[in-house]
């Protein structure tokens, strides 16, 4: 299955927390979009592995993705090694997208950052004819996407670009909110976290709000380019 986006996240959840309204207004545009999660986010404070899986689909039904996998990594210790690097870029060369979303390039979970460099990394060795990987038992094609954006998490960063999401700011929080043992709940019994507060789902609303300002827009979501990029037209530009 070709997609147009593929957007891959350490965790299940990172891709709604920082990149779903970019991927509601893709669909909403006819693009197909899938994404890969590379852990089930095991470690995390609440909640298990197994459930986060089923509110990643939950999620997925919500966004309205062509797919969604999960690559099993080991959450906290996957590493940048061949091993990594080739199943996940059989991954890319079993959707062949266009344009990848990745992690942030350094945020407060270490996760991030190194999953951003191993997604950055695969993307291109999965362009290189000479790596073999096969799919299904089938030898597949190289492919290297065209385009590779890292979203903004955690931690603020100046983006070098911003997408507006106004219109599907509501649907996103409905997608953050599969993840129903990650967030707030007042009658959870498990340990607190800095996504447990009550106010989480404001400051979501505030990053987005402060990101739209950039383009005179109710919300944005920010990005980071992981090379120069070309235009064709300067006048698409706001």
């Amino acid at each position: 299955m070709k997609v147009d986006i593929l957007a891959i996240g350490a965790h299940p959840d990172d891709i709604e927390l920082s990149a779903a309204g970019t991927i509601l207004k893709a669909i909403d545009q006819g693009k197909k979009v899938a994404v890969v999660d590379l852990t089930a986010g095991e470690l995390g404070t609440r909640g298990s592995g197994e459930l986060r899986l089923k509110e990643a689909q939950r999620s997925a039904e919500i966004l309205g993705l062509s797919a969604r996998e999960n690559l099993g990594m080991k959450d906290g210790f996957f590493q940048n090694d061949e091993a990594h690097l080739r199943l996940l870029a059989t991954l890319i060369r079993k959707y062949q997208p266009d344009i990848v979303l990745a992690n942030a390039i350094e945020d407060r979970h270490p996760d991030h950052g190194r999953a951003a460099k191993l997604i950055s990394d695969a993307c291109f060795y999965s362009g290189l004819r000479r790596i073999e990987t096969t799919e299904a038992g089938k030898p597949q094609e190289a492919w290297r996407p065209k385009a590779l954006y890292h979203y903004i998490q955690d931690r603020f960063a100046q983006p070098d670009f911003v997408v507006d999401v106004g219109p599907y700011v509501e649907q996103k929080m409905e997608a953050i909110k599969a993840f129903e043992s990650q967030f707030y709940n007042p009658a959870s019994k498990e340990p607190e976290s800095p996504l447990t507060m009550k106010n989480f789902f404001d400051f979501l609303k505030g990053r987005m709000a402060d990101m739209g300002r950039y383009i005179q827009a109710d919300y944005a979501e920010g990005y980071h380019f992981s090379r120069p990029v070309g235009v064709e037209d300067l006048s698409t530009l706001k």
